[in-house]
């Protein structure tokens, strides 16, 4: 990538090693966990650096210059990774893990499990600061991460439009998983219970 033309000017390879750290923190979260239950907590995580044009189209959308300045300061997912949990209790082992880390700055938390959006978008989404670039880190469970694919395609699809049937049935969806997140909950909790007395 041409540092003169690109919007983060030199500094994507300073960004590249925030995002891999990052991914490492995450690791170590997720090996301290199943060092304390015995099970892997993440499912599977993404990562990535927000492309060029991506970044240049939200500056955009935001009506904020296209500058090294926009991208690194004034947005704050330039650096971006997905975090998918097996269990609900996992998203906040995680969230607990990446908060208690001395080198990690948390500047903001959403969370859309405990406050769902009203389409039935379920995560938790974090603002964090990290040798200092700003990134955000969703956490979800595999049923939420299932939805908001879902849902994603679905809402970009052409001529779909704003139908109040498609939004009751993707909010009746999301929440019939939502149901199923809490079941599972109780099943490994029921089974470590029982390990417990073994």
């Amino acid at each position: 990538m041409e540092a003169e033309n690109s919007i983060y000017g030199g500094r994507y390879p300073e960004m590249e090693a925030v995002m891999n750290s990052l991914a490492e923190d995450i690791r170590a979260a997720a090996k301290t966990v199943k060092e304390n239950t015995g099970m892997n907590p993440v499912e599977h995580l993404k990562y990535r650096i927000k492309t060029e044009e991506s970044m240049r189209e939200k500056c955009r959308r935001h009506g904020i210059p296209e500058t090294e300045e926009s991208a690194l300061e004034t947005i704050h997912d330039a650096i971006g990774l997905r975090v998918v949990c097996t269990f609900l209790d996992d998203v906040f082992a995680i969230r607990d893990y990446l908060f208690s880390l001395p080198d990690l700055e948390v500047v903001n938390e959403k969370d859309y499990i405990r406050d769902v959006k009203p389409n039935g978008y379920r995560s938790l989404h974090l603002i964090v600061r990290k040798n200092g670039y700003y990134a955000e880190i969703q956490i979800r469970t595999i049923s939420m991460d299932t939805w908001a694919a879902l849902e994603h395609q679905i809402r970009y699809k052409k001529n779909v439009g704003k139908s109040a049937l498609i939004f009751d049935e993707l909010k009746r969806c999301a929440d019939e998983l939502a149901s199923t997140d809490v079941s599972m909950q109780i099943i490994r909790a029921a089974i470590n219970e029982k390990d417990d007395r073994s």
